[in-house]
């Protein structure tokens, strides 16, 4: 037995089945007339010649008002009359048929109905075009939707615009807006943050301290993000501070780890790794003491072009573990010498083209000696056209610090820094 005469027996034995048969009985003018669709036919030349009742309910019109007196393109917008002769007219011409067409069709009074259209030519025994037959769906709730959606993108990019705003407002604040003048000196920076939505964790100064001596370093915090804001906040204030009373870089780091551990002594776990230093300039060049908590070595690049790493082993992380241990290291500068500190977002980064490897410590050595810069703004040039290469491989913050001797040493104080968050800083 068939699954309709099964449902018939069913609806038998129910005393139902006379109504379930006239449900299958409906006619065919009925399942046309009163479909959930509008239906249409119109003559090749676009004349109407028969429409459902579906379609004129939504309309408000009778069927006397469209057939045989008005065409399809006078039921449209004068946007959609248009694109339906240059667009959809042709279509059906070459290819018999269109489908998925968004329109808008014009009711009565003067409101707009939104709809989607799907038209095919009807072709006689001869093969000649005889009628245009449409099909055309109420898409109100369909236009309601994408309008919801379309305010909700809106809303969104306007949130996602403030953010930005505010992670390039914050991350200014944790940066300085100038570096001070080193007499004799050249410094320039260079900063490059990941991501324009969230806040960076890396961090850099320089600043005076007592007599000659001046005191700067470079620091990278864990995460990103408004917690990684406050440690970078903590962390920078608290090394301006540390430096003014302690005069040896490594009590300034151990400062700093205690206030860090004092910080988040109860819950989470913030660290960061830094190189603080001192520099004392003279007539001949300037003595700086490094001290490194868990960094990349500091680089330094000699007059006659050599490049070596100034090595820190064994510098524990900042804010990581009580009682925690860091290395010093001194190093002097000559006329034509620079020191480069920078994050590590530059050592891991991914230069397209080299299968995911990152870019090594030892590459970084050999770009520096090959790139012949001998100044601080030369050398901080050359590495920002290097990440710029990189493209989307910088996946990391990157902050770069160099300090240099000119050459000349008759060659006054200057500043260049340098912070794609904004214009140049002189």
């Amino acid at each position: 037995m068939s699954g309709v005469e099964d449902a018939r027996g069913a609806d038998d034995d129910n005393g139902v089945g006379a109504s379930f048969s006239a449900l299958l009985e409906d006619s065919v003018e009925d399942l046309y007339e009163n479909a959930p669709c509008g239906y249409l036919s119109t003559l090749m030349d676009g004349t109407i010649a028969k429409v459902n009742g579906t379609l004129l309910g939504w309309l408000g019109l009778r069927r006397d008002e469209l057939v045989g007196r008005r065409s399809f393109g006078d039921l449209l917008t004068v946007g959609g009359r248009i694109y339906y002769e240059t667009h959809i007219g042709p279509m059906l011409a070459m290819h018999g048929e269109a489908g998925g067409l968004a329109l808008e069709l014009k009711a009565a009074g003067g409101t707009r109905l939104p709809v989607l259209v799907t038209s095919k030519v009807k072709k006689g025994d001869d093969g000649a075009a005889q009628l245009i037959r449409t099909t055309i769906f109420d898409a109100r709730d369909r236009r309601a939707y994408e309008r919801e959606l379309l305010r909700a993108r809106r809303e969104s990019d306007a949130g996602r615009d403030r953010a930005r705003r505010l992670a390039s407002t914050l991350q200014r604040t944790l940066l300085p807006p100038v570096l001070m003048t080193v007499p004799g000196m050249e410094v320039a920076a260079y900063y490059h943050p990941a991501s324009v939505d969230e806040v960076g964790g890396d961090f850099y100064d320089l600043f005076p301290l007592t007599g000659d001596t001046w005191g700067f370093f470079l620091g990278d915090v864990s995460g990103k993000g408004a917690e990684a804001a406050v440690v970078t906040s903590l962390a920078r204030y608290t090394l301006r501070a540390a430096s003014v009373y302690d005069a040896e870089p490594v009590g300034v780091l151990d400062n700093l780890n205690t206030v860090l551990l004092q910080q988040y002594s109860g819950g989470g776990t913030r660290f960061c790794t830094v190189i603080y230093g001192s520099l004392v300039p003279d007539h001949t060049g300037c003595a700086i003491t490094l001290v490194s908590g868990g960094h990349p070595p500091a680089v330094v690049i000699r007059a006659d072009g050599a490049a070596e790493f100034l090595h820190t082993e064994g510098g524990m992380l900042v804010g990581a573990v009580p009682g925690a241990k860091f290395t010093e290291v001194s190093v002097r500068l000559a006329a034509g010498d620079t020191l480069l500190l920078y994050s590590d977002g530059l050592t891991e980064a991914r230069p397209a083209g080299t299968g995911g490897e990152r870019y090594s410590e030892e590459e970084l050595l050999d770009f520096l000696a090959e790139s012949r810069a001998g100044t601080a703004s030369e050398v901080i040039d050359a590495l920002t056209a290097l990440l710029t290469g990189f493209g989307d491989g910088v996946e990391d913050d990157t902050a770069l610090l160099a300090l240099s001797i000119p050459a000349s040493r008759d060659h006054g104080g200057v500043v260049r820094t340098t912070d794609t968050t904004g214009p140049p800083l002189d």
